[in-house]
């Protein structure tokens, strides 16, 4: 198998929260490409360092040591206005929670990170189509399934043309159903688009719709796997002790 060049790249990365003896190591020495047009999904228990990697790797949380590159930029030489224009423009935010705006219409949800940037009703229009959202953009949040609003969460990590997507549990907080629907929205938009997205989650079926699944322990890279299923991710992750 090819490997694609990363869209980011952790070198020797460590996170220590706190200091003296009661300092934790959240991220030990990792060193990972995220590939550019590729769905990865990152596994491990409670505390293995997922929330951690993600928030390091989007910028949105500074490495005690190591180094971060999205593309050729290197985050970790940015200083903090400059590393939030990187991350405003270049990074797509999902959460497990919608964060939407109650006020606010399905397309006003969809522009807000472009904050005070001319919004581009064409891309808008083509990123709400995509996925699915062309007929409900006057509508508000309330209005909306909880599949809907993910849907326009996915919307507007899109509108910036992300270099990657960065999503913590996006099908955490859905019944199954819908869960299934937005995970395989995403896998689309990355076949169809070569979107890249990184995404934690402690879910053997959610990370078999990734490309390549890649396990933490303890701060640590605890392996991968390719092309996985829930299977194997599940028989990998017993064999970490995970669960």
């Amino acid at each position: 198998m090819t490997t694609a060049p990363a869209a980011i790249r952790l070198a020797s990365v460590s996170k220590v929260y706190g200091s003296g003896p009661g300092a934790v190591t959240a991220l030990d020495e990792v060193s990972l490409g995220l590939g550019r047009g590729r769905f990865t999904a990152i596994m491990g228990r409670s505390g293995s360092g997922k929330s951690t990697l993600l928030r390091c790797a989007a910028g949105s949380d500074r490495p005690t040591s190591g180094t971060v590159w999205l593309g050729d930029t290197d985050l970790s030489g940015l200083t903090q206005p400059a590393l939030t224009r990187i991350r405003l423009r270049h990074i797509g935010f999902l959460f497990e929670a919608d964060d939407l705006l109650p006020a606010l219409t399905v397309e006003q949800n969809i522009a807000l990170p472009l904050a005070e940037r001319t919004v581009d009703r064409t891309w808008l229009r083509h990123v709400a189509a995509a996925v699915g959202l062309a007929d409900r953009l006057g509508h508000r949040p309330s209005q909306l399934s909880g599949g809907a609003r993910r849907r326009v969460a996915i919307a507007r990590a899109l509108i910036t043309r992300p270099a990657a997507i960065v999503a913590d549990e996006p099908a955490g907080a859905l019944d199954t159903r819908t869960g299934r629907q937005v995970l395989q929205l995403l896998r689309e938009i990355v076949d169809r688009t070569g979107q890249t997205v990184v995404m934690a989650t402690h879910d053997p079926m959610s990370a078999s719709y990734a490309d390549r699944v890649v396990f933490l322990a303890d701060g640590r890279l605890a392996g991968s796997l390719d092309e996985p299923c829930p299977l194997a991710i599940a028989e990998r992750m017993t064999h970490l002790g995970a669960w």
